[in-house]
């Protein structure tokens, strides 16, 4: 084959590269308004001039523009270069040269114009963005933030309840926590739960397909009049377990006197469990003696002389023998509270049997559920409570350590989460008049949260069942 004469080399790479040389180099110009309509292609300097205009632009903004962009100019240019051209060496320096000039950044794969062009298609295709006026705030107001602002559980409204100023605000449900967890027998860490199980409840709301369609939603206030409020955490001393008990006792007596169509019901998140003492004596102060459904693996019925007690009187309150001291001072329905998931090793077989049956309890144990069912401890519960004022207490190491690790005193062989939901779903229609959930221990929980999150669904059940009644 004829070699190409100079001439032909020149116009043949003349050719070839008058495109890539179109785009040389670019300067900051003057500078330009962009209006919400500059997504048009010629008045564009860069993607992201196109996309973030009207976003950031006020006023005035300087942008990219090319500098010598005519295509005569950059003709000249090349004929000029390309006539000192003698051999292929020269050649091959210019086509080096050129390259280098078509690419902004030396390493990136393409020539500047096949972005350019990959820019134009998206300017032609892009949908335009239409901002609320500057001063229209509705959507900030009114929109529910998963990962921001002051957090309240599944974003119900928070007012100070403890304050005399507010008690005539109406509360029929009151979630509040109890940050105490210095009344354990192994591990500590409660005190953070209330606040982790807040910050786990921020994509609560709305129906699932789990449950049958109801007229009344507790997260839509548009179903349902009852008031449910975030009232926040009782103050509770981490230096004194008897002040920080009667601080909470104290709190909660003051939420039991909001005004209220049936009375308020309040829903604690612990803590340690010793905190249901405190909330059993304000609610027995407001609907009387009351039957205690207590999910736990554990009796926490225990004689304070063989737990705690024996050492130091001090200590003979905490989360083991907090039901001993209820049945004690006679807030309990005796002979009408069950524990519920038992599993846990008794300290003295034959004593705490026998005491505990003394205290008023009757007892499923966490491996009833594979010869009775769902359904069977449901039926189990409800002819055992009948109409008497019901408070459920679950202590989240009900559950299996697959499921809830983040706990104080964690047993094998428990629940899962799925079968404790359906027994709290499945008790509608008891006279339920308080709750809580208590022994989360985020320190332990896993990088999921997941004891945490399983706190919140056992709120929620209790929402549901509130609401509903």
């Amino acid at each position: 084959m004829r070699p190409l004469s100079t001439f032909n080399m020149k116009w043949y790479f003349l050719a070839s590269m008058a495109a890539a040389a179109a785009v040389d180099n670019f300067a900051w110009g003057e500078a330009m308004v962009i209006n919400d309509d500059s997504a048009s292609p010629q008045n564009s300097g860069s993607f992201l001039d196109s996309v973030y205009g009207p976003l950031v632009a006020a006023g005035s903004q300087q942008r990219l523009t090319p500098k010598n962009n005519e295509p005569e100019a950059i003709e000249a240019q090349l004929l000029a270069q390309l006539q000192e051209v003698t051999d292929f060496a020269s050649l091959e320096v210019l086509m080096s040269q050129m390259k280098k000039k078509s690419r902004t950044n030396p390493e990136q794969i393409h020539e500047d114009r096949f972005y350019e062009k990959s820019h134009e298609a998206y300017l032609k295709y892009q949908t335009k963005l239409n901002l609320p006026d500057d001063d229209e705030v509705s959507d900030i107001v009114d929109g529910r933030n998963l990962f921001g602002g002051i957090v309240t559980f599944g974003g119900f409204p928070h007012f100070n309840c403890f304050d005399d100023k507010h008690l005539d605000k109406k509360i029929d449900v009151a979630i509040v926590g109890a940050p105490f967890d210095t009344g354990v027998s192994f591990r500590p860490g409660a005190r953070f739960g209330p606040d982790a199980i807040r910050s786990a409840g921020k994509r609560l709301g709305g129906l699932t397909p789990e449950r049958k369609p109801t007229t009344k939603n507790p997260y839509d206030l548009r179903t349902h009049n009852v008031s449910i409020v975030d009232c926040g955490d009782v103050p509770m001393t981490p230096f004194d377990n008897r002040i920080a008990l009667n601080q909470l006792y104290r709190g909660e007596r003051k939420i039991h006197k909001h005004d209220s169509s049936s009375g308020p019901k309040i829903i604690t998140m612990g803590g340690d469990h010793t905190i249901t003492l405190m909330a059993l004596r304000s609610a027995y102060e407001k609907y009387g003696k009351v039957s205690v459904l207590h999910f736990d693996s554990h009796i926490d019925t225990w004689d304070p002389k063989v737990l705690g007690g024996g050492i130091t009187h001090y200590m003979a309150l905490n989360h083991g023998t907090f039901l001993h001291y209820a049945a004690e001072q006679g807030y309990l329905n005796e002979g009408q509270c069950l524990h519920v998931g038992l599993r846990a090793p008794y300290i003295d077989a034959k004593y705490d049997h026998e005491h505990d049956a003394a205290c008023g309890f009757h007892s499923i144990t966490a491996r009833d559920i594979d010869s009775m069912g769902i359904h069977g401890i449901v039926n189990k519960i409800k002819s055992t409570v009948k109409d008497t004022p019901v408070y459920i207490s679950v202590d989240i190491d009900v559950l299996d350590p697959a499921n809830a690790p983040g706990t104080g005193t964690m047993e094998i062989g428990g629940w899962t989460g799925r079968e404790l939901l359906s027994v709290l779903d499945g008790l509608k229609g008891i006279n339920l008049v308080g709750a809580d959930v208590v022994e989360v221990s985020p320190p332990y929980d896993s990088n999921s949260d997941i004891t945490s999150l399983a706190a919140t669904a056992v709120i929620d059940s209790y929402l549901w069942l509130l609401v509903d009644n």
